[in-house]
């Protein structure tokens, strides 16, 4: 069996503005930052035994304050893989959804019929996000058998592992809250996923409340 602890970046301006990420490079804001300082101290004196990263800067910072936040004898070097980025939009990254409802409006009529083999020009589909995500999270699950690892990565592909753990088809719209730095645990044994706790914010509570994701696939 495998632990993996399940962190969505913190947030980012482009959160706020409810622009698309995708594999767009965005940095954190202050409030982010802030969030992944206070995960990091929650997690302070888990027994972690790998990090492992999106390699997009808003995952990456995110798991540097997790990191800096820990103990200093315990802290551990973050692994980042490419696999773990979030669902690659094409021609609509970066643009908010106004926009894209007036620029590309028969795409937008597709998108929100939530149908799990659409894809924006250039884009990836949600099925072909859920084959790299699970190819990726069963691989590194096997590579690190009884051990505990901690994964940042985007709402996307949080959202394709819940799916896989309830047996929720791909299509349709997002079914639970994924707050940035919230605190998801899975357990992995072979192909099997329980899900321990899912979007714990306890550490965030005083913090401004942060825009629901539950409707976005974003």
């Amino acid at each position: 069996m495998t632990e993996l602890i399940l962190i969505r970046h913190g947030e980012t301006q482009w959160n706020r503005e409810r622009r698309f990420l995708g594999q767009v490079d965005v940095p954190l804001n202050p409030m982010g930052q802030e969030q992944s300082r206070r995960l990091g101290r929650r997690l302070a004196l888990e027994s972690i035994d790998h990090m492992v990263s999106s390699d997009l800067i808003r995952a990456q910072q995110t798991a540097d304050l997790l990191g800096q936040s820990r103990l200093a004898a315990r802290r551990l070097p973050t692994q980042l893989d490419a696999n773990l980025r979030e669902q690659n939009v094409g021609v609509v990254d970066g643009m908010r959804s106004d926009d894209i409802k007036f620029q590309h409006p028969q795409a937008w009529e597709n998108w929100i019929k939530f149908e799990a083999d659409y894809a924006f020009s250039q884009g990836e589909s949600l099925r072909q996000l859920h084959a790299r995500v699970m190819r990726t999270i069963y691989a590194l699950a096997t590579q690190h058998r009884q051990q505990t690892l901690v994964v940042v990565t985007h709402g996307g592909v949080l959202d394709m592992i819940y799916r896989t753990a309830l047996g929720l088809d791909l299509s349709g719209p997002r079914q639970t809250d994924i707050p940035n730095a919230g605190l998801n645990r899975i357990r992995i044994q072979d192909q099997a996923i329980e899900i321990v706790c899912w979007a714990d914010t306890h550490h965030l509570l005083d913090l401004p409340e942060q825009p629901s994701y539950r409707q976005s696939r974003q």
